[in-house]
């Protein structure tokens, strides 16, 4: 049966992880400037996001320019939004599926279809924290591929910004929470752990006895 404490766990973790993977998608700190060599000028900090750049002042005062136009960019940076705003979908629909699925709201009312759209928002959280996970761990391959090449000039290498670890924590967080969804959401009639009866409670064996001791 659907374990409801266990739906709501997994629900919980995946719509957090939902919106910090949003949060990230919109960010522009997914690199950052390395200060590093000859390169100790602090005066400013360059950001970069998935749709824009920012330049941030010693004053505190922070100037954006969103990306001119999307064919000029990377291919991998045009994977990675791809990829992000996909898995952002994906976790909508999944959210939608999941309060739809979740025993303790009653909205469909039948046990067995509830049970059903909860597993199917589980998958595709799931889902979601994968494709969200791969630019992610793309973009820090390529952040560090670049800081230790010396073919690239110091002014040019980054280090890896915030963004990147609040979107590891989020995929996490999906891949968790989907796991916990799927697993708390088996259908009527199927156990969500193994029975066990005692032997000894077993009216055939209690009747078995009664009839020997009768011949005795």
């Amino acid at each position: 049966m659907a374990t409801t404490g266990m739906q709501l766990l997994g629900l919980v973790l995946s719509i957090i992880g939902w919106v910090g993977g949003f949060l990230v998608c919109i960010m522009p700190m997914w690199r950052v400037t390395a200060f590093i060599g000859n390169n100790i000028v602090t005066a400013q900090i360059t950001w970069e996001g998935l749709w824009m750049n920012c330049i941030v002042q010693s004053t505190g005062e922070i100037q954006c320019k969103v990306y001119d136009s999307l064919l000029a960019l990377p291919s991998d940076m045009q994977a990675a939004r791809g990829l992000t705003v996909l898995s952002v979908l994906l976790c909508t629909l999944a959210l939608t599926l999941g309060v739809l699925g979740i025993k303790c709201t009653k909205c469909v009312g039948l046990p067995s279809l509830e049970a059903r759209l909860a597993r199917v928002a589980g998958v595709i959280f799931v889902v979601a924290g994968f494709l969200y996970l791969i630019p992610i761990c793309w973009t820090a391959h390529s952040i560090i591929r670049d800081f230790y090449d010396p073919y690239v000039a110091a002014p040019h290498k980054r280090e890896l910004g915030p963004a990147l670890y609040l979107g590891w924590g989020g995929s996490a967080l999906m891949l968790i929470g989907g796991s916990l969804l799927y697993a708390g959401s088996s259908p009527p009639g199927i156990p969500s752990s193994p029975t066990f009866s005692s032997g000894e409670s077993s009216p055939r064996r209690a009747g078995g006895s009664t009839q020997v001791k009768g011949y005795v």
